[in-house]
């Protein structure tokens, strides 16, 4: 069994992230257009992108940062309705 390098770790740390997020969104406790939601996509897309960049895998790097442009998007969207 290989050893998991820090790739790995990041990714898993990433993908952990995501499904918490996507859990608690399924469960009601938090909401896909609030902070809290839309963060930890953020943050968990933004480690599955760099570990995706340090194992050399570029359709997952492509679609870990369509999803974290698609959450700072919705970001945005969140403080621009607020100031509305």
């Amino acid at each position: 069994m290989k050893s998991m390098n820090g790739g790995d770790w990041v990714g898993s740390l990433g993908v952990a992230i995501l499904l918490v997020a996507f859990l608690l969104m399924l469960l009601n406790k938090v909401s896909k257009e609030g902070m809290v939601y839309l963060s930890m996509n953020v943050l968990g897309s933004g480690l599955a992108a760099i570990a995706s960049w340090m194992i050399h895998y570029t359709p997952f790097l492509i679609l870990e940062l369509a999803w974290m442009v698609s959450s700072l998007y919705g970001i945005w969207m969140h403080f621009r309705i607020k100031r509305s």
